[in-house]
């Protein structure tokens, strides 16, 4: 017994004076670590991605959607009538923008790739997420934004300052990216940095067609650069969001029709009236037949009073609301409709022969990316619909890029603004209300930052107040 206690008052000697010798590191599970490094805050930021296509989360509505007129509500109509004018911003601030920032900030460890790749992957995902937010409300908190507590009050800046800004920051992420050096953590591209490279430029690329009524030549310097520094070259670069067979990273379209039982969303009529004459091979996947055997779409904006009759219309295609099914975010197709345009517009060389080429591939692609097939698309292209006029290409081309963006709505809402095309009506028996061209700010901004929310308001582009109606700065009348 008494050398049982000799034994113990040694081992609480050790204790005592003793534990300073070990590492810190030790009492720390590394399981659980107490700070995300950088391409785990990375990692965090793209898994907000999908939100982007329609601006929702798993217990909200989507809104993006409706504006380009992909999809009719069948229960609940208030998001196509244009009934909510302010939305919130805040959680992209605070979410995936604030964890970019963060993880460009601390970028040090070597072990999880190449601190330039860390970083260049960074800027490019922060790019993308400030031009979807000035993209939708125009100007917004840009040059003093992410400081937190030091300043909860940052002004606004133009749009043209924030493009002109991100034009910068994509150049330096491509001048950065360090080829062959992977990074950890990367959920989209496995951490292939040509991909991400490949992804900045096309992003810099589709900004600069932005500027087509505002500054075509800032936009075509800016378009030109973009693809001399390398832009997608196939579908395999697409740019998708690939969600996972289980509840917590399921897509959001089966958590609403399959675990919640939702048969809330039907293809627009617009969008089956367009594809459905061509015998557009991509109908079978974004629609499904009614219970007769037909697609029917439904008409866009009916009020919350009309009863939809479920059976006799095409719901949202079953392809598209699997568990697992990808969201499309960047795409090839959109590159080339991108590439068309400015051979239409004279931004790049070739004219109408390269604006037919780069035409009649992106559809090709877009129907090989949606139906991982070629069937129906020699058919397809003999539509005279289809075939490329120069006396309407514009216009083809645009169309056929609101059927390729098909579920991405602020992106297809975006270019519709821009070009006008296709032809959309708003919500009928709506007191008139035309379809937005920006969102409202969000209503704690009155009170919360009420000096620079009103010089933002003051110094639209082009009138108006802070509702549904301004247009945003590249959005010339």
């Amino acid at each position: 017994m008494k050398q049982l206690y000799i034994g113990l008052v040694a081992i609480l000697a050790l204790m005592a004076t003793g534990c300073n010798k070990f590492d810190d590191d030790i009492n720390k599970d590394p399981n659980f670590p107490e700070k995300a490094s950088a391409t785990q805050l990375i990692a965090s930021a793209q898994q907000s991605l999908p939100n982007l296509g329609s601006a929702f989360d798993k217990n909200a509505s989507p809104y993006g959607i409706h504006y380009p007129q992909y999809i009719s509500g069948t229960s609940f109509t208030e998001n196509s009538r244009y009934n909510t004018v302010n939305f919130n911003f805040y959680p992209i601030y605070a979410g995936p923008l604030m964890d970019l920032t963060e993880a460009i900030r601390m970028a040090n460890n070597p072990n999880e790739g190449p601190i330039p790749n860390q970083i260049a992957v960074a800027t490019v995902l922060k790019a993308y997420y400030l031009w979807h937010v000035t993209d939708r409300w125009g100007a917004v908190p840009y040059s003093e934004a992410f400081q937190g507590r030091d300043n909860f009050t940052p002004k606004y800046d133009s749009q043209q300052q924030i493009y002109d800004g991100l034009f910068k920051s994509l150049d330096e992420a491509n001048a950065a990216f360090i080829a062959g050096g992977t990074i950890k953590n990367d959920i989209i591209y496995g951490g292939d940095m040509a991909k991400w490279k490949k992804l900045g430029n096309t992003i810099h690329m589709l900004m600069a067609l932005r500027l087509s009524k505002v500054n075509p030549v800032k936009g075509a310097e800016e378009f030109n650069k973009a693809v001399a520094n390398g832009i997608m070259e196939k579908n395999e670069d697409n740019f998708t969001y690939v969600h996972l067979v289980d509840e917590v990273n399921e897509n959001f379209w089966y958590t609403s029709f399959t675990r919640k039982s939702r048969k809330w969303f039907a293809v627009s009529k617009p969008v089956v009236d367009y594809m459905q004459p061509l015998n557009d091979p991509r109908l079978p996947v974004f629609a499904d037949k009614n219970v007769a055997g037909n697609y029917v779409g439904l008409e866009y904006g009916l009020p919350g009073s009309v009863t939809v009759v479920i059976n006799n219309i095409s719901l949202l295609g079953s392809a598209l609301r699997q568990q697992n099914s990808p969201v499309y975010l960047v795409t090839y197709a959109q590159a080339l409709f991108a590439k068309a345009e400015a051979a239409k517009l004279g931004w790049i060389p070739g004219g109408d022969t390269d604006a037919k080429i780069n035409y009649d591939k992106a559809i090709e692609q877009s129907i090989l990316q949606w139906t991982n097939s070629s069937a129906g698309l020699a058919a397809f292209m003999a539509k005279p619909e289809i075939i490329y006029n120069p006396a309407t290409g514009l216009r083809q081309i645009a169309e056929q890029r609101w059927i390729h963006l098909f579920m991405h709505g602020y992106e297809g809402w975006a270019e519709w603004r821009r070009t006008g095309y296709p032809l959309l009506s708003p919500a009928p028996n709506n007191n008139n209300l035309a379809i937005p061209r920006r969102e409202g700010y969000p209503t704690q901004e009155i009170s919360t930052n009420g000096l620079n929310y009103n010089a933002a308001v003051t110094a639209f582009p082009y009138g108006g107040a802070d509702d549904l109606n301004a247009r945003v700065w590249w959005d010339k009348p």
